[in-house]
Formats: C-alpha cells, structure tokens, sequence
C-alpha cells in the first residue's frame, strides 16, 4: 500500500438545535402558561490517535465530516437531544493544522490522545426561558449557533528513534535491510525509495528501536527540490541521525566532503532544531574500497571535514560493522532515556 502521511479534510460540527414555542394547554388550566423546551448542542468532532490506523490513505476517499445536529426543543418543557459526537481515528504522530490560518491545532503522539477540531454550536433557549414578570406569555425563541467548520490539513510524522540522512544512492535502503526486517526496494538508479520506510531492529538481548529510512535529499531541497524535503518532518521526531555516507561513489563528482556538506546545509535551511539534532556519521559502501587505501581515505575525509562527533565504517551489502553500530545506536537511546527519567524524578 503506497504511504500517504498528508491529506486534506473538511470538519463541520453539529448545528445546535432551535428553542420551541409552545404553550401549556390543558383542561380545567385556562391560563397554562408559556411550555417551550431549549433546543440540544450540537455534536462535536474529534480526532483520536488509534495505533491499528497506519496511513491517512483513508482521508483520501472521504473528505468531508459532519457531527449530528442537536435536536430542537419540544413542548411541556422538553429540551431536544444533543447531537452524537464525531470521532475520527488517525495514525499516531498525527498533527492538525487548520489549512486557512495555517496554525498548529495539536500534536497526537500516543495511543489514546484525543483532540477538539470543531466545537458543536449552542442550543436555542425556547420561549419558557423569556417568561417574566411583566411578560407572561412570550412569543420569543432562539435558533441554535452554526456548529464550527474548518479545513483541516493533517500531517503525519512517523514515530522512530533513528533517523537515516544521505543522498540518492547512499545505500540507506540496503542498511536497513541488513539491520531491520524491513524489505524496501533496491536499485541501482537514484530515487529508488518514493516515500519512508519503517525498521525495527532487535538485537540479541530482546532489546529493539526503529529506524526510519526516507528519500534521498539533493541539493536545493530546502526550496522543493527532489523529493526527500516531503519526509523531512518525519526525522524531526528522531532522537538521533545516521548520516550515510557512499565512499566509494560511481560518479566522480559526488565527493564524500561534498555529500555531507550538502545534506547538513538542507537541513538546517530546513529546520534550526533539525540541524542541531545528535548526529553520527556512518562511511558506508566499505566493501567496495580497497584495503590498502581504506584507512587513508577515511583519515581524508574526517580532516575535511573537520568531524569531532562519532564515526563508523560499515557495509550494508555485507553486513560489516553494522552490530557494532547498533549496538551503540541502542546504548545512546538508553541512556537518553535514564537522563529523561532523572528529570522527571527531580521535577
């Protein structure tokens, strides 16, 4: 199923009910007085984070949410119901932007949030409500408000705790499958991976995180180039970046240094908070550099760039180095985790 993580939806809650007019009339009570009853809210519409939805591919087939009514009011005092709420499930990760004003409505990240998007309108009072004094036998009702109607944009960003950086042909699919059970596609052409790829990694003691593999990023991403800026959100909600690095690149032109510059200058045009993220930089493709001159080029590399965070040399074909890597992957996630909960526990 392809991935669909935005899609468009228009909400309108419940209109509120109208307010009766109604007067008591019974035998043998000539002067009964005003009887009418208010009208009911109207429905609200909600969305709700269920971890059995995956994409919003659904919202492309029905666009358009309407909660019920609320039932108008009726004689001998009677109030009309309030209409039924409407809850609409989505993937977790989901954020909702109203597309008009282009505001942050909320963020869903666990199973279970549950989120307002249009409130329901008010209930119309009945003419009991406007009996006085002075005014006994009132002819005057309210009609119910609108319910709330907006436009919504719905954003999903995946859940992972690794994120893969690189550029077309990098060989992220390929590492991802050699660490996870993830199957994406694998050619030899760029832009082979359309849309993000999910992997979850478990070492031999049980313990496990998930891996995100997105599209390439070229150069001039940041202003729609390619097709990888569509997925950055999604490393946004990452705690660390691998950044593959092809050390043994069929064009000549694409040089290491150039590769990692490249991809760290989109990021941070991207986002400010995306370009400080914990990076690590991973020299992939090692099986295809001789030995002799393995060390040299990589020594070459890192005083270009002047790399002071960690570095790993490992093969996705192969499967070299890639324990190692995710051995620490996992040691860092753990120890990130401690120092939240020592946090927590002093606040």
């Amino acid at each position: 199923m392809k991935f669909v993580d935005e899609a468009k939806i228009t909400v309108k809650a419940g209109d509120g009910g109208n307010g009766c007019l109604s007067f008591r009339r019974e035998k043998f009570i000539p002067f009964g007085g005003p009887d009418g009853g208010d009208g009911g809210d109207g429905g609200d519409i909600y969305l709700i984070a269920d971890e059995q939805v995956n994409t919003l591919i659904d919202f492309r087939y029905q666009r358009h949410f309407k909660a019920q009514r609320g039932e108008n009011g009726r004689g001998r005092q009677c109030s009309g119901a309030r209409g039924d709420d409407l809850v609409i499930k989505v993937p977790i990760g989901t954020e909702a932007w109203d597309d008009e004003t282009d505001e942050l409505i909320g963020d869903l990240v666990k199973h279970g949030d549950k989120m307002l998007v249009a409130k329901g309108g008010w209930h119309g009072l009945g003419n009991l409500r406007y009996k006085s004094s002075i005014n006994r036998a009132p002819r005057q009702t309210s009609d119910g408000t609108p319910g709330e109607q907006r436009t919504l944009r719905l954003e999903m960003k995946l859940l992972a705790d690794i994120g893969l950086l690189g550029l077309p042909n990098a060989g992220k699919s390929t590492f991802i499958r050699q660490v996870s059970a993830a199957q994406p596609k694998v050619a030899d052409y760029p832009f082979t991976t359309l849309h993000p790829n999910l992997g979850v990694v478990t070492l031999k003691d049980v313990r496990s995180f998930v891996i995100a593999d997105v599209p390439g990023l070229v150069e001039g991403a940041a202003e729609g180039a390619g097709l990888g800026i569509q997925f950055l959100r999604h490393l946004t909600r990452t705690r660390l970046l691998l950044h593959l690095v092809d050390m043994a690149p069929v064009d000549v032109k694409q040089d290491p240094v150039n590769s990692v510059n490249t991809i760290n200058t989109e990021l941070q045009r991207y986002s400010d908070a995306l370009g400080k993220q914990p990076q690590w930089l991973v020299l992939n493709k090692m099986d295809l550099v001789p030995e002799d001159i393995r060390d040299d080029l990589c020594q070459e590399v890192l005083s270009r760039l002047n790399w002071q965070g960690p570095v790993y040399r490992v093969s996705g074909q192969t499967g070299e180095g890639c324990d190692v890597l995710c051995e620490d992957v996992m040691t860092f996630l753990e120890s990130q985790q401690a120092t939240l909960q020592d946090s927590e526990t002093e606040d």
